[in-house]
């Protein structure tokens, strides 16, 4: 490993996101496609690297944002397929959005008629892009989106005659498809596909791309298997939640995590470590000192709670997380010294860490702790068990 990356590093395995979706595409309907959820750069993964690998994969449809810029950087990557941003695009983006042929998510009449307006002056500088946009209903998220009543159908037949703009396709989202009960779930389901029923019958036009089931529903609900299915995190290997049947689609965690000891150090009782002395050795602990913190996104919930694994053994949280170091013991394994590797997510021999369970010990969410993971930890891409790039923000500093 680069000597520069000692401190801490996070090896990104691409071939488990490639197993992930093979896995995935095998649960679902043949004419079935996937959108890979890469927002929030790609849940702390890396987006355009997974983009980079996913691109010429025939089961990807193209790729999921949340902003603008998310899906430019995709672009300026040189990722051709499509590209979604599924939350509010902002008017300044409008114009480059149309131009990058990135989709948009429209819910508001403004929207609409704001789009209009920039497709038809590009079209009059002789740029022949329209507006391609993906309509959003909401069937119960309350978040965003139309809802699937008169009201909607009118906004989705304003939008089929707005010109310069191409509805190319339309969703919504599930609330509680992580849930055991998957009833909200398919009341969900039941009323968009009503309102798409009701959206061909009164227009005469089928919108090409449907789309309605995130990770939880491509594991559990195959009746949600429309045009297209977004998988966001079990693109990365990680759960929707505990709910969500395990036993379906076989995944890979894509993200483990490491670092090194700085220092090891006998500590005597009564002696405290970290702040507030929240712990105090009852007799001779050995310690050891990792150069990670909550400033690196390791979270501070895992004061106490947490462990990491040294010569493949549990080495336990002592004390309170610093933002850029914490101490673990290390008594009960032998022969640790200063430069010996430690996992703080992922294998170890016989032992294991993985972000679901680190979330659970920090009472945090998988989610969030993937996502939270700083630029101050590089991204080291594995494939074939090679290195294959890597990434860091050193030139931000």
């Amino acid at each position: 490993m680069r000597e520069d990356y000692q401190r801490v590093y996070a090896k990104i395995n691409l071939d488990a996101v490639m197993e992930n979706t093979a896995h995935m595409k095998a649960n679902i309907s043949k004419e079935t496609k996937i959108m890979a959820v890469i927002k929030t750069d790609g849940y702390g993964h890396g987006a355009v690297p997974i983009a980079s690998e996913l691109e010429n994969a025939d089961h990807i449809y193209g790729f999921a944002t949340a902003t603008a810029e998310e899906a430019l950087i995709l672009r300026k990557a040189g990722i051709k397929k499509p590209i979604l941003i599924l939350g509010y695009t902002f008017p300044y983006s409008y114009e480059r959005l149309i131009e990058e042929d990135v989709r948009m998510t429209v819910f508001r009449e403004d929207t609409l008629k704001e789009l209009s307006e920039v497709a038809t002056k590009l079209q009059e500088k002789g740029n022949d892009r329209t507006a391609k946009i993906h309509i959003k209903v909401d069937t119960g998220m309350s978040r965003i989106g139309v809802r699937p009543d008169g009201e909607g159908l009118a906004f989705v037949k304003k939008a089929l005659s707005e010109k310069g703009v191409e509805v190319e396709g339309i969703f919504t989202h599930f609330a509680r498809a992580d849930e055991s009960d998957k009833s909200p779930a398919y009341a969900q389901l039941a009323g968009f596909t009503e309102f798409l029923l009701r959206i061909e019958k009164e227009t005469g036009h089928r919108i090409p791309v449907r789309h309605c089931s995130n990770s939880a529903g491509i594991v559990e609900i195959p009746e949600a298997n429309l045009d297209v299915v977004r998988a966001g995190i079990i693109l990365y290997g990680l759960w929707p939640s505990d709910e969500v049947s395990q036993n379906i689609i076989p995944l890979k965690p894509v993200l483990s995590l490491y670092s090194h000891v700085i220092y090891v150090k006998e500590i005597n009782k009564g002696d405290s470590v970290s702040y507030g002395g929240t712990y105090t050795a009852d007799g001779p602990v050995k310690v050891a000192t990792i150069p990670v913190g909550y400033g690196d996104g390791y979270p501070r919930g895992l004061s106490g709670k947490g462990y990491v694994l040294i010569h493949g053994k549990r080495a336990p949280v002592l004390g309170r997380i610093c933002m850029d170091q914490f101490m673990v013991d290390v008594s009960g394994i032998d022969g640790v010294k200063e430069g010996d590797l430690v996992t703080m997510v992922g294998k170890d021999g016989a032992n294991e860490i993985t972000i679901e369970e680190l979330s659970k010990l920090s009472g945090g969410f998988n989610y969030e702790l993937a996502c939270n993971l700083g630029k101050r930890i590089p991204r080291v891409y594995i494939k074939s068990g090679k290195v294959l790039c890597t990434k860091d923000y050193y030139r931000d500093f």
